[in-house]
C-alpha cells in the first residue's frame, strides 16, 4: 500500500507513521460538546498519539482530551490540522477527517424519519 502519508518500518505487522490533514469545520456550532465527545471518542480507539491545531495556530492539542477539544471553542469554518504519530496514523487521521466531513453523523442522529 502507498498512501503517500506514511514514513517509518513495519514491525510486528504494524505501520510506524507519521502523517497530517487539514479539514474545515462545517458543522453549524462547531465542536461542542456531543462533537467533541465523538471526536476524541474515536480518536482514543487509535493506538497513535493524536494533535490537533486550529485556523494555524501553532499550539497543538491532545486529540484525545476532550477537555482540550472543548476547550478550543472549535466553531464552523475553523481548519483544523490534523497529526497522528505511532501505530495506524494514517488509519487515524483518515477517520478523523472523515467523521468531520459527515458533521459528526449527527445529521444520521436527529433528522432520519423511520
Amino acid at each position: 500500500m502507498n498512501g503517500g502519508f506514511r514514513t517509518g518500518a513495519h514491525e510486528a505487522g504494524q505501520i510506524h507513521a507519521s502523517c497530517e490533514t487539514e479539514v474545515e469545520v462545517k458543522h453549524g456550532v462547531g465542536l461542542h460538546a456531543r462533537p467533541s465527545v465523538t471526536f476524541t471518542r474515536l480518536a482514543k480507539s487509535f493506538p497513535c498519539s493524536i494533535e490537533v491545531a486550529v485556523n494555524g495556530n501553532d499550539v497543538w492539542l491532545n486529540g484525545k482530551s476532550i477537555i482540550k477539544i472543548m476547550g478550543a471553542k472549535i466553531r464552523k469554518g475553523s481548519v483544523l490540522k490534523i497529526r497522528a504519530n505511532g501505530i495506524l496514523a494514517e488509519e487515524a487521521i483518515r477517520a478523523l477527517k472523515d467523521l468531520i466531513e459527515r458533521n459528526f453523523d449527527e445529521e444520521k442522529k436527529h433528522g432520519r424519519t423511520a
